[in-house]
């Protein structure tokens, strides 16, 4: 499944062909860079493995550091495998860029959603408040929790109060509305997973 990982940088909208505004995100995907190819014979599997983000040498350790070389390539910030057989073909240390996909294409996004800290059932699970007059004490609360004396204890999973966000999301089927390869720019329909500058990775639809 072909793919590449990049860099939200926000939303803006544009207008459609037909003239209507279309809400969309933008995502920077510089050049990723293949640095290392996974066979059946050696690893069980084959994938490749592509870079992206280049950092300062400095902030990479020694294992790291001799990882890229055999590349022939700078130190990344993200490691990610892709498994497509067009990737197969490309040699190490060569590039990956936006022009893999198309506009009208589908993909689907991964990212870190926003952290929200510790947050009540209303807003992490969408909870009905209680009343807020005529005596009523139950507001915000969430109400029992078990039964009574069996089974005596909170089923796993209960719905409760906790931390919210940053964790790994997935949104499916996103149209591409514009590729710009001159600016390694994607131009997705709707909104992504992640705050700004969070890397996002971008595959191919598994459902389309």
């Amino acid at each position: 499944m072909k793919g590449i990982m990049g860099k939200k940088l926000g939303m803006t909208q544009i207008f459609g062909e037909t003239g209507e505004l279309v809400a969309v995100t933008v995502i920077e995907a510089t050049p990723n860079v293949v640095v290392q190819k996974k066979t059946v014979d050696k690893e069980g599997y084959d994938a490749v493995q592509l870079g992206f983000e280049p950092i300062r040498e400095k902030l990479a350790n020694k294992p790291k550091k001799g990882h890229f070389e055999k590349a022939g390539a700078k130190p990344m910030r993200f490691l990610r495998e892709f498994k497509d057989d067009s990737f197969q073909a490309l040699d190490l240390g060569s590039e990956v860029k936006v022009d893999i996909f198309e506009e009208g294409s589908f993909v689907d996004i991964t990212g870190i959603s926003k952290g929200k800290g510790t947050q009540g059932v209303i807003k992490r699970h969408g909870f009905q408040r209680g009343r807020e007059s005529h005596g009523s004490k139950f507001h915000r609360m969430p109400g029992g929790l078990s039964a009574g004396t069996y089974p005596g204890r909170v089923f796993k999973g209960k719905r409760m109060e906790g931390r919210m966000g940053n964790e790994k999301v997935t949104v499916q089927n996103i149209e591409i509305v514009r590729v710009d390869a001159d600016k390694n720019l994607l131009l997705v329909k709707g909104a992504v997973p992640g705050a700004r500058n969070g890397m996002v990775l971008v595959k191919a639809a598994l459902k389309k």
